[in-house]
C-alpha cells in the first residue's frame, strides 16, 4: 500500500490571487446594495462605496500591475505567483462584470424605488420648465466663467486631465463644414456639489441632477455659433503608486515632490459613457495613449461616488439605518476624571458601540492639565479638523513636551499628513516621520501621557488600539482600544517611541509584540504551538479576526495546523489568499467575511494555549506589508473579564453571524451563511447595537473558550457588570 503524497504547501494552486480576492470583497460590498432588506438610501451609499473602493484599487493595485508589465516583469508575487499580465486580464474581465451589475442595480432597482419614495435623480429629458429656468440661473450665476471650454487643435493642446475629475468631450462642427472637431470641458470641482438639488413643489420630495447635465444643457453658451453634437462624460484614473528612495536626505521634501508626481501618473483607466460613438472613444484613446483594454464603458452616470450627495439629503429617516449613538463608557462616566478611571483598572472599549470620546478626552485633558509632563502619539490617518491634533498643538503651546510620529507615507493621505505635520511643528510639537528605515511605515496606534499624579507618583497613561485616531471613522469602523497604566505596558510604549524617534539597536519588550522584528515569528510560533498541542493530544484552536490574510508563511502555518486537526476559524473582511476546505490541506479551516453597516476593522487573535487561552489585539493584519514593512503593535489582553469580552463580542458572535456573513469557498468565491431551518438570522453588528443600547455593559463570560460556530449557536447574553479586579 502506497503512502499518500504529502501536499506541497508552496504549490501556487493553494493560494488565491490578491487582486482577484479584493474584487470578491468589493463584490460583497455590491451585494449590500443589491440586498432589498437594506434601507434604500443605505443601498445607494453602498453603490457609492463600491465606486470609491474601485477607484483606489485602480490607482494603487492596477497602477502597480501596469508598472510591472511596462518593466517587463513576468513573474508574479505572492503565494499564487500569477503573472502581472494575466492579473490585468482577469481584473479587467471581473471589473466589467461587476460594474455592469452595479449599474443594473442602480438603474433598475434602487433609483426607481427611491423615486417612489420621493428621492429623484432626474434625466435631462424629463426636466420641467421651472427646473430648466432654475438650472439656467445656476449656470449663469455660479458655473459659467468657472469652466474653460478647451478646443483641441495645433494651438490648443489636449489638456492634462486631473485624476478622477469629470470631463465632457464635445464633438462639433463649424457652420457649413463637415469636418469633426473636438473640445473638452471640465466639470467644476468644489464648492459646486456634483449632484445639484432641484426645486420641488412637494416639500416631502427631493430631486437632483448631475452638474455635467447642467453643462450639457448650456453647451451652446460655451461654444456659441458652433454646430454641436451631444457631449459625453468621461474621466481618467491615474497610477498613484510610487516609492520613496531609501537614501533621501529630507523625507518631507521627498514626499512633497512625490505627491506632485502622482498628479502626473500614467493613466490606467478611461471611463466613458456607454452610448458615446466609436470615433469619440478613438479620439480619447489617441490623445491619452491608451488602448481599447483600458476603456470601461459606463451605462449611466460616471463616478457613482456622486451618490454620497444624494445619500446626505435631509429627512427620509425611513430610508436609512436606524440612528445609533455610541454609548458612554461607564468606567469614565463614574470616575472623577480620566486619570482616576485608568488608575482603577484597565479599560477595554469596542467602537463604535462604545463612544470614542474617552480617547479624545485623554489627549484633551492632558493638553491643559498642569500635572502632565509629556504626550507622545502616533498619527497615521485622522480627520481634517481633528480635536486630537488640536489638543496636541495646544499642549505644546502650554509648554508640555509633545511628540507626534506622523506617517507621511500613509497611502493617499500624504498631502493631508504633510500639512498636519507642518501645523504641529509650528505649534512647537516635536514631529518625527517614523523609523529611520524609510521602508517601514509607522502603522501602530499608540498614545502615551506622562503625569505627576496627586500622590506624587509619576505615572504613564497608555492607549493602544486597532484603529486610527479619527473621531469620524470611529463612528463607522469597528475597533478595539485599551487604556492602561500598567508599568510593563508603559515601559514598553516608552521604548517603542524611543525606537521611533531615536536610534535603538535592539528592543526587548515585556508585553508588546512589535513588527517587523518580532510579530511574524511570534504569530507562527503561536500557530505551531497549537499544532504541537493537537498532536500531543491536547485541544488545539486558533481564531483570528483580521482585515487581510496574505502572508504565505502564516498561511502555511495554518495549513499545517489544519492537517494536524486544529480547528481554525478566520473572520477576514477583505483579501484572503488562503483556500479553506482543500482536502488534506485545509479541511479544518473556515473563513468568513462580514460586510455590514460598520466597516469591520479590529484585529483579534485567539490561541487555545493548552487550556489557558491567550487573546491578542493590535494594528496588524496577517499580510506581508504589516508583518515585514510596517511598525505594528500587537498586545495581550490579560484580565480575564476583558479577554472574555473579546471572545464573546468579537469572535464568538462574529462566527455565529447568519445575516451578513459570507463563507469563503475553495475556489475563491463566497456564499452567504444562512441560518438553520426555523432559526431567525443572527446579525452580529445589530446584536451588539442592541446590547450596548440596552445595558451598556460587556457580554457575560461564558466560561468556555471560543469554539467553532454553527448556525445553531445562540448569541452570548449580557449580564450586569460586577466589580472588576484591577
Amino acid at each position: 500500500m502506497s503512502t499518500p503524497a504529502v501536499p506541497d504547501l508552496d504549490d501556487p494552486s493553494l493560494y488565491i490571487n490578491r487582486e482577484l480576492s479584493w474584487l470578491e470583497f468589493n463584490r460583497r460590498v455590491l451585494e449590500e446594495a443589491q440586498d432589498p432588506s437594506v434601507p434604500l438610501l443605505e443601498r445607494l451609499k453602498f453603490l457609492a462605496i463600491f465606486s470609491s473602493n474601485l477607484d483606489e484599487f485602480f490607482m494603487v493595485r492596477v497602477g502597480g500591475l501596469h508598472q510591472k508589465v511596462v518593466a517587463g516583469i513576468e513573474g508574479g508575487s505572492g503565494g499564487d505567483r500569477m503573472p502581472p499580465g494575466e492579473q490585468l486580464r482577469r481584473v479587467g474581465q471581473t471589473v466589467r462584470e461587476l460594474v455592469a451589475a452595479q449599474y443594473k442595480c442602480l438603474r433598475e432597482d434602487v433609483l426607481p424605488a427611491l423615486r417612489e419614495k420621493g428621492v429623484i435623480v432626474r434625466e435631462e429629458a424629463e426636466l420641467s420648465a421651472a427646473e430648466r429656468r432654475a438650472l439656467a440661473d445656476l449656470f449663469h450665476q455660479h458655473v459659467n466663467g468657472s469652466v474653460t471650454p478647451q478646443a483641441i487643435d495645433p494651438t490648443h493642446p489636449f489638456p492634462h486631465l486631473i485624476n478622477k475629475a469629470i470631463y465632457l468631450v464635445v464633438p462639433q462642427r463649424r457652420p457649413g463644414t463637415e469636418a469633426r472637431l473636438f473640445a473638452t470641458v471640465q466639470v467644476p470641482l468644489l464648492p459646486n456639489p456634483r449632484m445639484v438639488a432641484l426645486p420641488t413643489a412637494d416639500p416631502r420630495a427631493a430631486a437632483f441632477i448631475p452638474l455635467e447635465s447642467v453643462l450639457r444643457l448650456h453647451m451652446a453658451d460655451l461654444f456659441p455659433g458652433m454646430t454641436l453634437d451631444r457631449a459625453f462624460a468621461f474621466r481618467v484614473t491615474r497610477d498613484s503608486e510610487f516609492e520613496v528612495d531609501d537614501d533621501v536626505e529630507d523625507l518631507m521634501q521627498a514626499m512633497e515632490e512625490s505627491v506632485k508626481k502622482r498628479k502626473e501618473g500614467q493613466e490606467v483607466r478611461l471611463e466613458l459613457e456607454a452610448d458615446a460613438p466609436p470615433e469619440v472613444e478613438q479620439f480619447l484613446l489617441e490623445q491619452l495613449g491608451l488602448v481599447a483594454d483600458d476603456v470601461f464603458r459606463v451605462p449611466g452616470l460616471i463616478d457613482l461616488t456622486a451618490m454620497f450627495d444624494v445619500h446626505a439629503v435631509g429627512g427620509f429617516a425611513e430610508l436609512r439605518d436606524p440612528p445609533f449613538t455610541p454609548v458612554a463608557v461607564r468606567d469614565f462616566v463614574q470616575a472623577p476624571n480620566v486619570w482616576a478611571a485608568i488608575r482603577a483598572r484597565d479599560i477595554l472599549v469596542h467602537h463604535p458601540y462604545d463612544s470614542f470620546k474617552p480617547v479624545v478626552d485623554l489627549i484633551d485633558a492632558a493638553a491643559d492639565d498642569e500635572r502632565v509632563v509629556a504626550i507622545k502619539q502616533t498619527l497615521y490617518r485622522t480627520s481634517s479638523d481633528s480635536p486630537i491634533v488640536q489638543a496636541l498643538q495646544r499642549a505644546a503651546e502650554n509648554d508640555k513636551q509633545v511628540t507626534a510620529v506622523v506617517e507621511l507615507k500613509a497611502r493617499l493621505d500624504e498631502e493631508r499628513n504633510i500639512r498636519r505635520a507642518k501645523r504641529l511643528q509650528k505649534s512647537g510639537v516635536t514631529v518625527a516621520y517614523g523609523m529611520s528605515d524609510l521602508r517601514l511605515k509607522t502603522h501602530c496606534k499608540v498614545a502615551l501621557v506622562v503625569r505627576r499624579d496627586e500622590d506624587g507618583v509619576t505615572r504613564k497613561y497608555v492607549h493602544l488600539a486597532t484603529g486610527n485616531y479619527n473621531p469620524q471613522t470611529a463612528r463607522t469602523y469597528t475597533d478595539i482600544g485599551l487604556f492602561t497604566c500598567h508599568p510593563d505596558f508603559a515601559e514598553d510604549v516608552i521604548l517603542l517611541f524611543n525606537q521611533l524617534t531615536g536610534y535603538v539597536a535592539t528592543a526587548a519588550y515585556r508585553k508588546l509584540i512589535v513588527a517587523p522584528a518580532r510579530l511574524q515569528p511570534f504569530m507562527i510560533e503561536r500557530i505551531d504551538r497549537e499544532t504541537a498541542n493537537q498532536l500531543a493530544g491536547k485541544r488545539g484552536r486558533v481564531v483570528a479576526k483580521v482585515n487581510g490574510l496574505l502572508e504565505p508563511m502564516v498561511v502555511q502555518a495554518l495549513y499545517r495546523a489544519s492537517q494536524a486537526g486544529v480547528k481554525v476559524d478566520v473572520i477576514c473582511r477583505g483579501v484572503c489568499a488562503l483556500r479553506p476546505g482543500v482536502p488534506g490541506v485545509s479541511d479544518n479551516i473556515r473563513v468568513i467575511s462580514i460586510v455590514d453597516r460598520f466597516l469591520e476593522h479590529s484585529r483579534v487573535f485567539y490561541f487555545e494555549s493548552g487550556g489557558t487561552p491567550e487573546v491578542f489585539v493590535g494594528s496588524a493584519d496577517w499580510m506581508d506589508r504589516n508583518l515585514s514593512r510596517r511598525v505594528e503593535v500587537v498586545f495581550p489582553v490579560e484580565q480575564p473579564e476583558l479577554r472574555q469580552r473579546l471572545i464573546d463580542e468579537v469572535l464568538t458572535l462574529g462566527l455565529a453571524d447568519t445575516a451578513k456573513a459570507r463563507e469563503l469557498l475553495p475556489d475563491g468565491t463566497y456564499r452567504r451563511v444562512k441560518p438553520a431551518a426555523g432559526e431567525p438570522p443572527l446579525r452580529s453588528q445589530q446584536r451588539l447595537i442592541e446590547l450596548a443600547a440596552a445595558v451598556r455593559v460587556p457580554l457575560a463570560a461564558t466560561g468556555s473558550a471560543v469554539r467553532p460556530a454553527t448556525p445553531n449557536d445562540a448569541p452570548p447574553a449580557r449580564r450586569p457588570r460586577g466589580k472588576r479586579t484591577p
